[in-house]
């Protein structure tokens, strides 16, 4: 039967939103609840510090190097059902995650997980693109969604901190059940299905150039802390992922049903969008890196204290995400929002300048991680309504896709090269002031995040320049590109 659009605001919309950001909350949570338990994690496998990065990698080369395609088949065989067994499928990886009982069990876990969160990714915001399209409805659901995103990080943290310290690490993968069972319950109840209308024809020349070329540079980032940028290994996997990327965009320009249609990406608005979000993930994302450590091992708190230290940001990014930007976004210019949190979240990484190893929290990590939410509270819900505003249904998971492959490519990017300036920085301290390690710690910290301002307040030039989208009609009807297709409602 033909669908009818529940109004906004009714309680089908309300659960709807609900199982897609339950489902988005599980991945961003999975990034860094891990990362906590990853000493533990090694201690009880017995895993080689030259491997415990595996545990990181494995998920991320997954995860990263398959979005794409994971984009396309939810557009070919249906975002709802695609949502519904990618839920399914990351529980039963974590379940095996969880019951590991060695390096290689947990390693295909956590590889598995990242091909279900492929899938599940895009298929979760295309749903979201297809279900809220009059502007203020879309502007609440993407500021709910922004918060998730921008805030899951140190939930996972603060869950990562406790779940370790009073339960097991293998909780940090099981708690991953429980959330996927009620997402894929409640989407099985309130979702409707939509799916790309032409008939399925996988472009396998795109397939395979773009998956290479994702996991050769998400690799060559992952080794690029422990070998240097400099290193042939990681010099030659950049340099392979990028010829690979360049063939596939090649490829792209004559396939007749290509992976990533060039129009997607093309279009001034959706570009800047996909610029603001690599851009701020690039710089944002070692700051979770450095404060972790910087109050684990310089100031000595414990992994709960750490992580309950943590909750301002969330707090902050709940505010600016759900109230600011939700109210704002259907009555300003994206680059309105998306500037502004830029330079706030500059200003947050240049705080970090002001820390020592007597800096008290008050005065130094919550300023830092106040400036931080404001300013990712106000760049993702935009960034992520325009990456896949105007987009057919037909491109909307492929479209979906791309967002997260600019995170997950961004967060990789900025971890490795954050990561390798304030080791370097702190190195070099350390040759000149042997006694003080925690001071030269500190001092890498600084640096590195000196270098992730630059990133933001660049990024925050080129959107002003290039992100010329003037203020959404808040009267216009949603365009029928955007509006999802008279499918069956299913119960």
């Amino acid at each position: 039967m033909a669908t009818t659009k529940a109004p906004a605001g009714s309680p089908r919309r309300r659960a709807t939103l609900l199982c897609i950001a339950l489902a988005q909350l599980m991945i961003v949570l999975d990034g860094t609840v891990v990362s906590i338990a990853l000493p533990s994690v090694q201690r009880d496998l017995g895993i080689s510090d030259g491997d415990r990065q595996w545990i990181i990698t494995a998920y991320m080369l997954a995860f990263g190097g398959l979005l794409l395609l994971g984009g396309r088949i939810a557009d070919h065989a249906g975002r709802r059902r695609t949502f519904l067994v990618a839920l399914l499928g990351f529980a039963a990886a974590s379940a095996l995650g969880g019951a590991a009982a060695n390096t290689e069990m947990l390693l295909l876990a956590r590889a598995l997980q990242g091909a279900f969160g492929a899938l599940l990714g895009p298929s979760a915001l295309a749903l979201l693109t297809v279900t809220f399209t009059e502007p203020r409805d879309r502007a609440k659901a993407f500021g709910i969604w922004g918060a998730v995103s921008a805030a899951g990080g140190a939930v996972g943290l603060l869950a990562g901190g406790a779940l370790t310290e009073y339960l097991d690490w293998r909780w940090c993968l099981y708690i991953n059940v429980p959330i996927a069972l009620i997402a894929a319950a409640g989407g099985y109840a309130v979702l409707t299905e939509s799916r790309r209308s032409a008939r399925a024809r996988f472009d396998i020349p795109g397939v395979l150039l773009v998956t290479g070329g994702l996991v050769a540079i998400v690799y060559a980032t992952g080794r690029a802390e422990s070998d240097g940028w400099g290193s042939a290994r990681v010099a030659g996997l950049l340099a392979a992922g990028a010829a690979l990327l360049a063939a596939f965009a090649a490829v792209e320009r004559r396939a007749p049903q290509p992976l990533l249609p060039p129009h997607v990406i093309a279009d001034r608005t959706r570009g800047g969008a996909y610029l603001a979000i690599g851009l701020a993930v690039i710089g944002m994302f070692g700051a979770f890196l450095f404060m972790t450590y910087y109050m684990q091992v310089v100031q000595g708190y414990s992994p709960v204290r750490t992580g309950v230290a943590f909750l301002p940001m969330v707090m902050a990014v709940l505010v600016s995400a759900g109230g600011l930007a939700a109210r704002l976004l259907p009555r300003v210019p994206p680059r309105m929002l998306i500037v502004p949190g830029m330079l706030l979240g500059a200003s947050g990484l240049l705080w970090m300048l002001t820390l020592d190893t007597g800096t008290g929290y008050a005065r130094g990590v919550l300023v830092t991680q106040l400036l931080l939410g404001l300013g990712a509270g106000l760049i993702m819900p935009t960034a992520l309504d325009y990456a896949t505003h105007g987009v057919g249904t037909d491109d909307s998971g492929v479209a979906s896709a791309t967002v997260n492959t600019a995170q997950q490519i961004g967060g990789s990017l900025g971890t490795a090269l954050l990561n390798t300036i304030a080791t370097t920085a702190a190195a070099d301290h350390l040759a000149a002031h042997p006694a003080s390690p925690a001071a030269a710690m500190v001092e890498g910290f600084a640096t590195a995040s000196a270098w992730g301002a630059g990133i933001l307040l660049t990024g925050a030039l080129l959107v002003a320049v290039l992100m010329n989208t003037p203020r959404p009609d808040r009267e216009a009807a949603p365009s029928p590109a955007a509006t999802p297709d008279p499918l069956p409602v299913h119960p």
